[in-house]
């Protein structure tokens, strides 16, 4: 596997090595052993799969309280996946990075807690899987507005419209969030 180092520290593009031939391809999309070895120490309670049509826009979103670490991947279809650093003590507060999962490329990306997660899909449908490193909590989930200009993120054009849900319509800007100190 390899560890593409982002902007945001902490933030890493991995791609696993893909054994292919004529039937197929197998990967290892999670090895406790060889993450480690990369200098990921990770521990995982919880395993989530969504699906989306295109243009379903989903987050950005984050946790106060027990902050989530995600490692996330497409297995069908296409997403432009995008992590924020939401630390106020962090020199990078506010910056953005964001990449292009697919089951093509078959990349992951690894957002470690402290960081606002989302992605538009690209494809007429996406399969999007992640792991957690702590339990969805409701209560201390928040979002942040996607269209922040103070983030300015340069979301792709997807074809159509982003449809979000009526939550992360409502996101606060940056300015206004609740983020971690």
């Amino acid at each position: 596997m390899e560890i593409i180092e982002t902007a945001l520290p902490g933030v890493v593009l991995i791609a696993p090595k893909v054994f292919g031939d004529p039937r197929g391809f197998f990967l290892e999309s999670w090895n406790a052993r060889a993450f480690l070895a990369a200098g990921l120490d990770l521990a995982f309670v919880q395993d989530n799969h969504s699906r989306s049509a295109r243009g379903v826009l989903r987050g950005l979103h984050y946790q106060l309280r027990a902050p989530q670490g995600k490692l996330v991947r497409v297995t069908r279809g296409a997403v432009f996946d995008v992590a924020i650093d939401i630390r106020r003590s962090s020199r990078h507060f506010g910056r953005w990075v964001g990449y292009e999962l697919s089951a093509e490329n078959h990349r992951m990306l690894w957002v470690p807690p402290g960081f606002a997660h989302g992605f538009v899909t690209l494809s007429e449908s996406a399969d999007f899987m992640y792991k957690c490193t702590e339990f969805y909590d409701p209560g201390a989930e928040r979002s942040l507005a996607w269209n922040d200009s103070a983030i300015g993120i340069d979301w792709p054009d997807c074809g159509v419209v982003p449809r979000l849900s009526a939550k992360d319509a409502a996101a606060p800007l940056l300015a206004d969030a609740e983020v971690f100190a």
